[in-house]
């Protein structure tokens, strides 16, 4: 934005500033959005899996640690990669179904839409709470918002298809 180092320093010793992260700074006291300031932190950055599910709608609470997702052919720091849980998904997949959402604090982060968001918990059923895929899949499907054939599609593209006709049949 145009402030020098020297500038933005001063402004954190002086008690003007506090800094959340890597060039991520904040007004003293004033909440800090972990969400925001994360995908602030990285281009590649896609909110998925549980935080999606919770950015959706689909889940009543914030998980204690958020899951992103990035391009395979990308490298995150380590003082990301700790913070978070990484999925990694090829290139041209990357940005299939991504949305733009608003977190609890109005901020604007990227994350996936509701369908892409069901695949990726069943791409990943084995690393994810079976609860969680169980209820964001009985949540999906009572959603007024739903788009089966979006998710048929999205379905076909992650190559989960089997597993969602499993769920599918039984709450449809």
């Amino acid at each position: 934005m145009g402030f020098s180092k020297t500038l933005i320093t001063n402004y954190v010793h002086a008690g003007l500033l506090e800094r959340c992260g890597h060039g991520v700074y904040t007004l003293p006291g004033s909440l800090k959005d972990d969400m925001h300031a994360l995908m602030l932190r990285s281009s590649k950055i896609i909110f998925s899996h549980d935080t999606a599910l919770f950015l959706n709608g689909l889940a009543e609470r914030t998980p204690f640690r958020h899951a992103v997702t990035i391009p395979s052919d990308t490298a995150l720091p380590a003082s990301i990669k700790n913070s978070c849980i990484c999925f990694y998904i090829k290139p041209e997949l990357h940005t299939l179904g991504m949305i733009v959402k608003k977190t609890t604090f109005g901020n604007s982060v990227r994350c996936y839409n509701m369908e892409r968001t069901i695949c990726d918990l069943l791409r990943s059923r084995t690393r994810c709470d079976e609860e969680t895929v169980i209820s964001a899949v009985k949540n999906y499907a009572a959603s007024k918002n739903k788009n089966l054939n979006l998710l048929t599609d999205y379905a076909r593209s992650l190559k989960v298809e089997k597993s969602l006709r499993r769920y599918m049949e039984v709450l449809l």
